[in-house]
């Protein structure tokens, strides 16, 4: 079996196993409770601007289903197959396509098109002006990761390590990639960072490689962590969070490894810092942030990788992956509560209920709006008031 939601130990690890909730259980002795929410003066004022129900709640898929935007409009799917665009100043609702089928990874946009991956290792491309489908195509196993294009490739990995590419004006093969796939993973995969000139993928060995789109040829390959320990579970090392590129360098984290920045050209490695995560890092104000797998939110210097500061307030909280907003760094957790931290020193400064479903997907910001994407299927747009 393929990748287990894992935190920190063998213990926690069991817990996740035994199916209670972070929030609650049936057997109170095991349960490990998250941080209780600790009171400060808000500095800031969230406000949601729409809330819109764009389908079935998203079940198993939570971390895989996230939305996407173009400059007007948001992609968004359920886990049935209910595609949606909303636009992103009203909320309105500009189309909806039922595709009848499980899907479990997306949503991916790119040059015109909305893509998805089912269950059943289906990649499905919609045109994004009125989600009608534009072609079908199928690859070897479950698809979790978001489908990307450059206009004239679609790469989409797949839960068996596989990287496959597509023509994006027919859906026909072009190449794939097979890397070597660990015992035991976390489960999720790494959603691909694709250029004119480059496919950016990370797999769960802890590689990072970097692909030619037009024919799939190594430019280059790199190791973000080495597994350690003497089991399986120790030795985890998924690079399962989307690498991030800024200017000429890319950051990139992995579960039970390492964060690193490295050059976009060569691979070559600029710095290393231990950290632990499984979602993809952000960038702000020359630093780079990360949610790691106990839910500390810390900071580090984007030139050295010296850590700036640690929030450990949100501990086992399941927050995701961090997001910029404005002058801010945002975090929501499996509570729905929705978390706006200062980036100088990590101190809350805002707070918000987003839905008591609790927030999965990663978040989506577009300009100064932050698109969240609830567990119960609704998807609500804020601002900075």
């Amino acid at each position: 079996m393929k990748k287990l939601n894992l935190l920190l130990s063998a213990l926690v690890c069991a817990f996740l196993v035994s199916g209670c909730s972070w929030f609650g259980g049936d057997d109170e002795d095991a349960e490990i409770k998250p941080a209780e929410l600790v009171k400060f003066d808000q500095q800031l004022t969230l406000k949601k601007q729409w809330t819109v129900n764009i389908g079935a709640s998203n079940k198993d898929f939570w971390n895989s289903l996230r939305p996407v935007a173009s400059s007007e409009l948001v992609f968004a799917a359920d886990h049935e197959g209910e595609i949606s665009a909303i636009d992103l100043a009203t909320g309105e609702r500009r189309w909806s396509t039922e595709l009848d089928v499980l899907v479990s990874g997306g949503v991916g946009y790119g040059s015109g098109l909305v893509m998805v991956g089912t269950i059943e290792g289906q990649v499905y491309a919609l045109n994004a002006d009125d989600g009608t489908i534009a072609w079908t195509s199928t690859v070897s196993s479950e698809i979790l990761s978001s489908p990307q294009s450059n206009g004239q490739v679609v790469v989409v990995q797949t839960i068996d390590n596989k990287l496959f590419a597509f023509n994006a004006a027919d859906g026909s093969a072009i190449w794939q990639h097979e890397d070597t796939a660990p015992l035991l993973s976390v489960r999720g995969t790494s959603s691909s960072v694709i250029t004119e000139k480059m496919v950016l993928s990370g797999f769960d060995s802890g590689k990072l490689i970097a692909f030619n789109p037009e024919n799939g040829s190594l430019i280059w390959e790199a190791r973000l962590a080495l597994p350690k320990g003497r089991t399986d579970l120790e030795r985890m090392v998924d690079l399962d969070g989307s690498p991030l590129l800024v200017g000429d360098v890319i950051y990139a984290v992995t579960y039970q490894g390492r964060l690193g920045a490295l050059a976009r050209g060569t691979g070559r490695s600029l710095w290393f810092q231990d950290s632990n995560s499984h979602q993809a890092p952000a960038y702000s104000l020359e630093q780079v942030y990360v949610s790691e797998a106990d839910s500390t939110v810390r900071a580090f210097r984007a030139g050295s990788g010296q850590v700036i500061w640690s929030n450990e307030d949100l501990f086992l909280r399941r927050v995701t992956g961090p997001a910029k907003l404005g002058g801010s760094i945002a975090v929501a957790d499996a509570e729905g509560y929705l978390h706006l931290l200062d980036p100088v020193d990590g101190r809350f400064v805002a707070r918000t209920k987003v839905h008591g479903s609790g927030v999965s997907a990663p978040m989506l910001t577009v300009a100064d709006t932050l698109i969240v994407q609830s567990n119960n299927g609704s998807l609500s747009a804020f601002k900075i008031q």
